[in-house]
């Protein structure tokens, strides 16, 4: 995995990325009850854009909730 991304914090969790034939296989690996653990989760292009809207999403959700009483889409029409 030639870019893992690994919090700062020393979680014991790390996320990547390879390309496919078919598009993209996201790579997280973390440990699981103390079982060293790896998912990989291939998705083609509209697969892994609803992916990442949706990451972008929950993201937005919560730092809504995070910051109570402000309005994160002021501004907007």
């Amino acid at each position: 995995m030639p870019y893992p991304i690994t919090p700062p914090d020393g979680a014991d969790w790390s996320i990547d990325v390879e390309a496919t034939d078919a598009g993209v296989a996201l790579i997280l690996e973390f440990d699981l009850a103390g079982v060293p653990t790896r998912a990989k989760l291939d998705m083609d292009r509209p697969d892994s854009r609803k992916f990442a809207r949706a990451v972008l999403a929950a993201g937005g959700d919560a730092m809504e909730r995070t910051f109570e009483g402000a309005r994160l889409d002021a501004g907007r029409g």
